[in-house]
């Protein structure tokens, strides 16, 4: 072990020493490290206990030093682990001890007191990559407090690269940053309601919006729309553009300011969208009769107008069946369906440029629609998108050439796993395929045990805040890789605005407090306190003009009857 020479104050001088290690001379340097404990007991190459000389709080950072086989040979390294778990011992008072014996001990001031930290292995860093240790570390190490230093280069990236999302719980001072690299193999954000998710989605957004970003955000509940502002309600951009169908009903719509419809005309949907929208099946005979009325009911429509709206298709299927079209008659129940989505038609398609641009955020608030139609709006918008994507890549010129990076909010309601959805097919395709197109998808959710399991192992990266549901941290369990159970266990401990981030976003699992935002949230729980503040005071004020009336009442009847006395 360490024989460092030891100041007053318990601070380790910088020096170099030479330790006989398997044959080979290592020189290790401990320079200026606060010295916490020594390795005990058994110890692996992915977690170790110390005794600690001092208080060692939970999720602290540590190191401790070893020797690894690199490509350069054996080198001295800097193993850097996390503190996930505490216990305080006393040999003097076993379990085992009555209370009036171990009342004894310590009123004769013989009680001790000992404190066993367990670390988990985070890994070295080596000519900058961060590799994980092949050798045990060894018991009689000494454990030192981590360097800021040290942990600057585990946790952060260039500016040009880095994502800043935070700093660490148990280092302040220490900034994370996210690779925007690592996003090309999706991400998952998972957090229980109110632990902070969607607040965190949103200073995601605000770090790809600063490096130019296309972002494509599905809005459910209307958590982004006020993007463009900053949190005074001031500007933070106008590269921000929120759209909606005539039926969004967001909570906050008075305080948007200029908005953009988001609206398909009926007659410039193929057939196949059609279809999809009544529910065909594709391959089964028994639907032809009914699939053949529609397609060539379609096709007279536009041969004939060209531009058709969806009641004209309606009124020719009617005529039809009136004169015997079986295939017309059988179809009409099903096209009729169609008018839940009126609120979408209009007189124009809302084009994939107006949404597709260089360092742009489109929000498109689906707040108040039902599932069915909002599932067709994100199975649109994504199609168009990899339409375009696809297109760019077979050389077309013109098209979309920037990486699109797609949030969907609620995505349990886009991408369930138990039931078909209109956006569940095309989801699935950009979470296996995407990446090839640069198409990055960022699923947000509370319910991880009700997304689609495929869907969700293919985000190779999560930022995962509090959850104490036993069902979703299986599921997080299944679905990632990288996810060990000490950092499992620690999720029920996570505070609102804490997170672990696992994955290629980050050269070792972290744990981070998110930082907090520049733009205005939308999705901010409702202040109960102050609004029943304010109903206490117009019921007052209620109460108190009633009054007043009543006594005005009085005071006229009074005048009255003295008038008519006379």
């Amino acid at each position: 072990m360490f024989r460092g020479r030891k100041t007053e104050t318990g601070r380790e001088k910088g020096e170099t020493k030479m330790e006989e290690m398997r044959g080979v001379q290592v020189e290790e340097v401990v320079s200026n490290a606060r010295r916490l404990g020594i390795v005990v007991g058994e110890a692996s190459a992915t977690e170790f206990l110390f005794v600690a000389e001092r208080e060692v709080p939970r999720w602290e950072y540590v190191s401790v030093f070893s020797v690894e086989e690199t490509d350069e040979g054996r080198k001295p390294v800097e193993v850097i682990a996390q503190v996930h778990t505490i216990l305080s011992a006393s040999l003097a008072l076993p379990h085992s001890l009555s209370f009036e014996s171990a009342q004894r001990i310590v009123e004769a001031g013989l009680a001790d007191n000992r404190t066993i930290a367990k670390a988990r292995v985070l890994g070295y860093i080596h000519n900058g990559v961060v590799r994980q240790p092949r050798m045990a570390i060894k018991p009689g190490k000494e454990v030192f407090a981590a360097s800021e230093e040290v942990l600057r280069r585990f946790y952060s990236f260039s500016d040009e690269e880095g994502l800043f999302i935070g700093n660490l719980i148990t280092r302040s001072d220490v900034k994370v940053s996210i690779s925007v690299n690592g996003l090309r193999r999706h991400l998952a954000i998972i957090a229980q309601t109110g632990a902070g998710k969607s607040y965190t989605a949103g200073v995601l957004m605000e770090e790809l919006l600063k490096k130019g970003a296309t972002i494509v955000v599905l809005d459910p509940h209307a958590d982004y729309i006020f993007l463009s502002q900053d949190r005074n309600g001031g500007k933070f951009s106008d590269r921000v553009s929120v759209f909606r169908t005539k039926e969004s009903t967001s909570r906050y719509e008075w305080e948007i300011g200029s908005v953009k419809n988001y609206e398909v005309r009926f007659s410039d949907l193929d057939f196949d969208e059609i279809s999809m929208l009544c529910g065909f099946p594709k391959d089964e005979t028994r639907w032809v009769n009914i699939k053949e009325a529609v397609r060539s009911a379609i096709e007279d429509l536009k041969e004939e107008r060209g531009d058709f709206s969806l009641e004209e298709l309606i009124e020719l299927l009617q005529k039809r069946s009136l004169k015997g079209d079986e295939g017309a008659s059988k179809a009409l129940k099903y096209v009729e369906t169609l008018r839940e989505f009126r609120g979408i038609f209009g007189n124009s398609t809302t084009s994939a440029s107006e949404f597709l641009k260089a360092k742009h955020v489109a929000v498109f608030d689906l707040s108040g629609l039902d599932d069915k139609v909002a599932n067709f709006i994100a199975a649109r918008v994504l199609r168009e998108i990899l339409a375009l994507k696809l297109m760019q890549r077979s050389g077309g010129d013109g098209v979309m050439k920037y990486p699109v990076f797609v949030f969907v909010e609620e995505a349990h309601r886009f991408i369930p796993d138990d039931e078909k959805t209109l956006a569940k097919g095309i989801l699935k395709r950009i979470a296996a395929e995407g990446r090839k197109f640069g198409i990055f998808l960022t699923l947000i959710t509370q319910r991880p045990c009700k997304i689609d399991a495929d869907a969700l192992s293919q985000c190779n990266s999560q930022i995962i805040m509090r959850i104490t549901n036993p069902e979703d941290q299986n599921a997080v369990r299944r679905s990632s890789e990288r996810m060990s159970e000490s950092l499992l266990n620690d999720l029920p401990g996570l505070n609102v605005g804490e997170a672990v981030v696992v994955g290629e976003v980050t050269r070792a699992p972290v744990m981070v407090r998110i930082r907090q935002r520049q733009t205005r949230e939308g999705g901010a729980d409702i202040d109960t306190v102050r609004l029943l503040r304010e109903a206490s005071a117009e019921a007052e004020a209620e109460e108190s003009a009633r009054a007043s009336g009543e006594q005005a009442r009085k005071e006229i009847e009074i005048v009255r009857s003295i008038v008519e006395g006379f």
